[in-house]
């Protein structure tokens, strides 16, 4: 199995550039890159969605609502443990009690 090459954002930019601002097809721009045409275009197409400049992040750099959900998330399973135990605890001192 071939390990997925990764591309930094400015090498992205760089190769978004020269199809959108100098004017080079997106085939010959991959192949003077020496990466394919359809992953230039689909950065391309990323690019031109993306009206925040949250296109490219790379891993683990999440969007503000992302980790706000991460966080969220993390405190409902705390939540749902400190629960589960109050359960348990109560069934415990049940049985004591009687």
């Amino acid at each position: 199995m071939a390990i997925r090459k990764q591309y930094s954002k400015e090498f992205k930019l760089d190769a978004i550039s020269l199809v959108l601002d100098q004017g080079y097809a997106i085939a010959e721009a991959a192949r003077s890159l020496e990466i394919r045409a359809n992953m230039l275009g689909r950065w391309i197409k990323e690019h031109q969605a993306d009206d925040n400049g949250q296109s490219f992040r790379g891993n683990g750099k999440l969007t503000p609502e992302q980790e706000e959900i991460r966080r969220l998330k993390a405190e409902i399973k705390q939540l749902k443990l400190e629960r589960q135990i109050l359960k348990e605890a109560t069934v415990f001192f049940a049985k004591e009690t009687k």
